[in-house]
């Protein structure tokens, strides 16, 4: 039985994507990416010198600053600001730079769903464009989890508030890394089949979490595949879309 959804799409169908680089004049590396009416922009300024406080100075430091389209930052963006360091943190190669910070600005410019898993694909393709040494690059999605059991993908703000539960999930894009040359990274760190970050909200079964990451898997193979044609072009303000 197919699960009907209010904008037509299947349950597994994402909402067109879209992705531009090189948007901020001052910013080291810049980036934008939507799904549907979600749209998030991430600039990185760094790496400089001098890592924050209670940061180990062998290594380069993380930050990330998360500002809502409107208002305070509040104990869900603050949340999101968590998330999106430790998955970041865990795609850089943080002994490249050591003793230097890079921080990462995520701007919200509409959200209809689906918000952190946006900002962490604006935020790894703004690195890129930054030049900042990564290990791999990573895809997010939402899978949501209906009252009656179903999974669907990518939802809206109005399905999310209907859902019993969903998981924002991180999966690595091994087909292409960011590797400076010389580096002494190995090939088998990279996490072909793994994931890199799985958060959870509300009651949802080990079979009903598997069964979200199984089509988040799935899924994430065409997201990975827009991710790097998007970025294999270096023109300034390139930009490219996928329906």
């Amino acid at each position: 039985m197919e699960i009907g959804r209010d904008d037509g799409r299947t349950a597994n169908q994402l909402r067109p994507l879209a992705c531009s680089r090189n948007i901020l004049n001052r910013a080291h590396g810049s980036a934008s990416w939507s799904q549907g009416d979600t749209k998030v922009l991430a600039a990185v300024y760094g790496p400089k010198a001098g890592t924050k406080k209670n940061e180990n100075p062998e290594k380069a430091c993380i930050e990330v600053v998360w500002k809502p389209k409107t208002g305070q930052i509040g104990k869900p963006e603050k949340e999101y600001e968590v998330i999106l360091k430790r998955t970041l943190k865990s795609i850089c190669l943080l002994n490249i730079n050591p003793n230097t910070t890079t921080s990462i600005i995520i701007q919200v410019v509409s959200d209809d769903g689906a918000l952190l898993p946006c900002a962490i694909n604006a935020a790894c393709a703004a690195l890129v464009d930054a030049a900042i040494p990564l290990k791999h690059l990573a895809v997010a999605i939402c899978c949501c989890l209906t009252e009656s059991g179903y999974v669907i993908l990518d939802p809206t703000k109005v399905e999310e508030q209907k859902m019993k539960a969903f998981a924002y999930l991180v999966f690595p894009n091994s087909a292409i890394s960011i590797i400076p040359e010389g580096s002494s990274h190995m090939e088998g760190e990279l996490m072909e089949h793994g994931i890199i970050t799985s958060v959870t909200h509300g009651v949802m079964s080990v079979d009903d979490y598997l069964h979200c990451l199984e089509r988040g898997q799935a899924a994430s193979t065409k997201m990975s595949a827009f991710l790097r044609r998007s970025l294999q072009s270096q023109a300034p303000n390139d930009s490219s879309r996928a329906g």
